[in-house]
């Protein structure tokens, strides 16, 4: 059996990769957060990792499956998982301390908040891995335009995204979305595991490979994984795509069905 959640918390206070702020899941919800300047933002290459290097961010990593499994694909880079669930960020925080890796942290955060942990121009690549599709409010969707502009405080001029999802919902509205906006898109499919993988390069083919717990269900169960890489400029008025979109019948994998909704933008 598992550890409970208490002594995983306990573990990740004594993790020297982990970081969770104080007052981050009540203070900053509330408005209420102490307002001191995070100590590593701007400096984590210089004061953490001690090495120049691309900084890379996973947000809501769950596990951390993409974090570890890319850190250990590309040891050049640094690679952090953003989530506020501590619980599950154990298994890879724990995963990344056994294994010695140098290149990996973990941040424990809502992600609404993340330019307070990350200077301008300072990340050059962020993941989201399976994220909730959030059907009923575009503001709380992670590739939502409220979302990139945050993304645009820390990434640099032209920082590339991924969007991983088995969400026909979440991916056609980010296809829509980065379409009206003209964004560049290298790879763009519906199907990642169908005819896509032939023709991508062994580089992506390589990053690709890597399935999470809940990707490798929703395959067992016969669901397509959509994928989407695309750049954001600083400059530019970001606008929401003026479409009605078609609701998934499933929220995620292992939870109830949702009743009494047809479309939403």
């Amino acid at each position: 059996m598992g550890k409970n959640k208490l002594a995983k918390f306990a573990d990740m206070v004594a993790y020297p990769h982990v970081f969770e702020p104080a007052n981050t899941a009540a203070g900053m919800a509330a408005g209420t957060a102490d307002e001191t300047p995070f100590a590593l933002r701007g400096r984590w290459n210089a004061d953490f990792f001690h090495r120049d290097a691309p900084i890379v961010l996973e947000l809501g990593c769950g596990r951390g499956e993409y974090t570890v499994g890319l850190a250990r694909l590309f040891p050049d880079k640094h690679f952090i998982g953003v989530d506020i669930k501590g619980a599950r960020m154990w298994t890879g925080a724990t995963e990344s301390l056994n294994e010695g890796m140098t290149n990996v942290a973990f941040l424990r955060t809502h992600i609404e908040f993340i330019d307070r942990y990350f200077a301008p121009g300072e990340v050059s690549e962020i993941w989201i891995t399976f994220p909730d599709p959030q059907m009923k409010k575009a503001t709380k969707r992670l590739t939502s335009s409220f979302f990139l502009e945050r993304y645009r405080r820390l990434l640099c001029d032209g920082g590339c995204i991924h969007l991983k999802t088995d969400s026909p919902f979440l991916y056609t509205y980010t296809h829509l979305l980065v379409q009206k906006n003209g964004l560049p898109t290298p790879y763009d499919t519906d199907n990642l595991y169908g005819d896509f993988t032939d023709s991508c390069t062994d580089e992506m083919r390589r990053i690709l490979s890597i399935r999470t717990y809940y990707e490798s269900q929703w395959l067992a169960r016969g669901l397509t994984i959509k994928y989407i890489r695309f750049h954001l400029p600083h400059q530019g008025v970001l606008a929401e795509p003026e479409v009605d979109i078609p609701l998934d019948e499933y929220r995620s994998y292992n939870r109830s069905k949702r009743s009494g909704l047809a479309t939403s933008r």
